[in-house]
């Protein structure tokens, strides 16, 4: 039996190769053989490849995990795949009631019926949430922060300067299973498949993966005080208590439209300039 892990030298901060090391510790009598994922082609025919017996432990974040399902594209792995926390935000580590010191655990069961969103033409698949607003915003401006130091990026005080000062709201409508609704002032509209994203944010508290189903939040119709002073609430779920700017629905499929371009992340993944997406569960 031999075990892959595929890390991905950019998680963590740039330290993902180095944490992937650290798994040599913890299986002390096995070979391990370290993959970078970003530079491999054909995930789907290495895995064919194994051994009935292999294992692959895959080793970074929530944009790791994104790289992977979508670089199998619908392959359904035979082999066991285990998963070993090597990102800053671990949001799948989080919607599991798991931290980032678990050890490697089994994935395979997460990497099938995943949900699908459509954005300028091209269709992702996505495990936790496809993010729009202000969520978009902060992980454009944490890219443009990393590409000119190494320092940790702080997506929180991003946020806070952004629903001060920068990121300006915008009307959306929201069709869900075919049924439409407008909003003004739209801060954030995103579509979740697992509970939690953008470091620990809960903002459909009762989404279930085993559901079918996906649950997109509107947070609306509010200044920008009060949408500061409700946005840490996110963090533990309670914004839902705020019914006069917080709407939550669920169903199979949903499309959001802004009334102008904005960044919009897929599990942290940024995309530019995006004036819709549509988000369908698995049949």
């Amino acid at each position: 039996m031999a075990i892959y892990v595929l890390y991905n030298p950019m998680a963590g901060n740039g330290r993902g190769e180095e944490t992937a090391k650290k798994l040599k510790e913890l299986y002390p009598g096995d070979e391990l053989f370290f993959r970078n994922i970003t530079e491999m082609g054909n995930l789907p025919g290495f895995l064919d490849a194994l051994g009935g017996n292999d294992r692959v432990i895959l080793c970074g974040g929530d944009g790791t995990l994104n790289h992977f399902i979508n670089e199998l594209d619908g392959y359904v792995p035979q082999n066991e795949i285990l998963f070993y926390a090597a990102g800053t935000g671990n949001d799948f580590l989080n919607s599991l009631n798991k931290s980032a010191d678990s050890a490697p655990f089994a994935i395979n069961a997460y990497l099938e019926h995943l949900p699908t969103v459509t954005v300028n033409g091209r269709t992702y698949r996505f495990i936790n949430g496809v993010g729009f607003g202000i969520d978009g915003y902060c992980c454009e401006v944490g890219d443009e922060l990393r590409a000119k130091s190494d320092k940790p990026i702080n997506y929180t005080g991003i946020a806070i300067k952004g629903l001060l000062f920068h990121f300006k709201p915008c009307d959306a409508t929201v069709t869900v299973d075919g049924r439409s609704e407008t909003f003004r002032r739209v801060w954030l509209a995103p579509t979740m498949f697992g509970r939690c994203y953008g470091g620990g944010m809960i903002p459909t508290p009762d989404q279930d993966r085993a559901s079918g189903k996906v649950s997109t939040l509107v947070y609306h119709n509010c200044g920008k005080l009060k949408a500061l002073i409700v946005f840490p609430s996110i963090f533990k779920g309670e914004h839902v208590k705020h019914t006069d700017m917080i709407r939550i629905f669920s169903g199979k499929e949903v499309t959001v439209t802004f009334s102008k371009p904005t960044a919009l992340q897929i599990d942290g993944e940024t995309i530019k300039n995006v004036l819709t997406y549509t988000v369908k569960a698995a049949n």
